[in-house]
């Protein structure tokens, strides 16, 4: 009982958790990029009109959180292909750290840049 905590506190666990969230919760979006698309058929005031709705507040914090989504999605698909592909070392732990100062870096250069 007592390694089975010990394996769930390792770095390497949380990047693999990180990970997974990460492409479920940019699965869930899928859906609403794809409508969000389509409301440009619907017309032009239409589209206008979410443009409009795109400029408040809550959906420039959403849109912040898409961004560092897709960051530590990709550092933990770089992540994964490292280790697929190179042999382990000892170093390869901070990069764990590395990919998350990354995403979140992505993520405040989104943000800094929207407001």
């Amino acid at each position: 009982m007592k390694n089975d905590f010990r394996a769930r506190n390792h770095p390497a666990y949380w990047a693999f958790v990180v990970h997974r969230a990460s492409g479920l919760l940019l699965t869930l979006f899928l859906p609403a990029h794809f409508w969000a698309l389509g409301q440009a058929m619907g017309g032009e005031v239409q589209f206008d009109s979410f443009l409009r709705w795109t400029q408040e507040p809550f959906v420039k914090v959403a849109e912040t959180g898409l961004v560092l989504m897709l960051a530590a999605h990709m550092a933990g698909g770089m992540r994964l292909l490292m280790l697929e592909f190179m042999a382990w070392r000892d170093w390869q732990k901070s990069l764990l750290a590395v990919a998350a100062g990354a995403s979140l870096a992505a993520g405040l250069v989104f943000l800094l840049n929207v407001v």
